[in-house]
């Protein structure tokens, strides 16, 4: 189950990429998602450590946008 959450939000991330949403994301986090669970627990770390690379990245550039005066 933890599988298919970290393939859900890899496959989120990477539509992120070209902005428009769709199946694409979807269809892409299912097939990494089973790829990252054949290579088990060497899989999920690479997965998640994406995933929250990610999130830090996006959490840092919010933070950098200098307040509107």
């Amino acid at each position: 189950m933890i599988g298919k959450i970290i393939g859900a939000l890899v496959g989120r991330e990477l539509d992120r990429r070209d902005g428009a949403g769709g199946i694409k994301g979807a269809a892409l986090g299912a097939l990494i998602g089973g790829g990252l669970r054949r290579m088990g627990p060497l899989g999920m770390l690479l997965g998640g450590g994406y995933v929250a690379k990610k999130a830090y990245d996006r959490h840092r550039a919010s933070r950098a946008v200098p307040p509107a005066i």
